[in-house]
């Protein structure tokens, strides 16, 4: 699969926005692909945990996404990518409900991994170790919480981006996003005591 910059689009999503929104181009649509596949995938592998349920899904997010675009539905240009995330979540949404189960990470293993000294801001000094600990207690916070992390440090969206996929003010996205971490670091700490 060959990756798409954004410099390489020339003029980013305003350009592939144009080129879906009035020709409906499939061309378009692949380079919007190429362009956001990867951020998805992420998005969608963190929250359901399984590799092949996460591929399924991502397809099935781009799918629901050109018929969108192709109903003439997309509105402007920064749409595009809250777009797809809110896609992701609501098809995420159904994969449980037909599942009728949640996803866990059992608790021995997170225990046998985890670093008891790690704390959540020195592991976001280091991206590796912050991932690591995000895998193993991501599916101990609530839904909301997730989400925020997932997009704010795995995927590495603006708040402003973040917050028009959620439908929520910048601020109410930044509180969200410090309760979340707060939450992220009181499982870390949990786990510490157990130790």
């Amino acid at each position: 699969m060959s990756k798409v910059s954004k410099s390489s689009l020339f003029g980013g999503e305003q350009v592939l926005f144009l080129r879906l929104k009035k020709h409906k181009d499939k061309q378009a649509f692949i380079e919007a692909y190429d362009l956001y596949i990867e951020q998805v995938y992420r998005f969608v592998y963190f929250k359901i945990g399984s590799k092949e349920d996460a591929e399924d899904i991502t397809s099935m997010v781009f799918l629901k996404c050109w018929n969108y675009i192709y109903e003439g539905k997309l509105e402007s240009h920064d749409t595009l990518k809250p777009l797809l995330y809110k896609i992701a979540r609501n098809t995420i949404i159904d994969h449980y409900r037909q599942k009728q189960n949640r996803v866990t990470v059992p608790l021995e293993a997170a225990a046998e991994t985890s670093d008891p000294s790690l704390d959540v801001h020195s592991a976001m000094v280091s991206n590796l170790d912050f991932q690591k600990v995000v895998q193993e207690k991501l599916p101990l916070l609530k839904e909301e919480y997730r989400d925020v992390i997932i997009l704010r440090f795995i995927n590495e969206l603006s708040v402003s981006e973040i917050a028009r996929i959620l439908g929520k003010t910048s601020g109410n996205v930044r509180v969200l996003i410090h309760r979340a971490l707060q939450s992220l670091q009181a499982t870390v700490n949990q786990n510490e005591d157990h130790d």
